[in-house]
């Protein structure tokens, strides 16, 4: 039987392909496949850096149905890096689950540093960043306003992921 393998989660440039470390290009070479958020996205950077590995889709529409199997490969000896589009998979992208699912079946993950969004826009904004509290994309319809109105007494820095099209109605909200 076959050495296992790993999984990987690789953070990826968060508007600059430069911003990238050289451990996650390392990885991203010698993995045997790359699961990547959207692949259109995902080719641009690894085409960017010369990087023809297999890419299979791997996104919050198929993660569910995809999981088991990408486990059982990685437990037959396949290396594997998980990529979103920008970011740390995981935060407010896919990764969650199969992080989890991974843990569960002793399945080693490795999660490397790198870019995110949500820090480099704290220590910016000039608000306190000794204590923060991270409450990514809410809920657009059912939920908002009871999440926010949980929220209202909260004391510590908060940051929340919004689209650039809906930031308006948010700060509304």
């Amino acid at each position: 039987m076959a050495d296992q393998g790993k999984l990987y989660l690789v953070p990826t440039p968060v508007g600059n392909l430069k911003d990238i470390t050289l451990r996650a290009l390392e990885i991203l070479q010698s993995c045997d496949v790359i699961l990547a958020e959207d692949t259109r996205n995902s080719g641009i950077l690894l085409k960017h850096y010369n990087i023809t590995k297999p890419l299979w889709s791997f996104h919050s529409h198929n993660e569910h149905q995809k999981t088991a199997q990408i486990i059982s490969d990685i437990q037959g000896g396949q290396t594997m890096a998980l990529i979103t589009d920008a970011g740390t998979p995981g935060i407010s992208d896919p990764g969650f689950l199969i992080t989890r699912e991974c843990i569960k079946a002793n399945v080693h993950v490795e999660c490397l540093p790198g870019a995110t969004a949500c820090i480099p826009a704290l220590v910016k904004s000039g608000l306190p960043a000794d204590r923060f509290v991270f409450e990514g994309f809410i809920p657009v319809k059912k939920g908002r306003q009871t999440r926010l109105k949980s929220l209202e007494n909260e004391t510590r820095t908060m940051i929340f992921y919004e689209s650039p099209y809906k930031l308006l109605k948010f700060l509304e909200d």
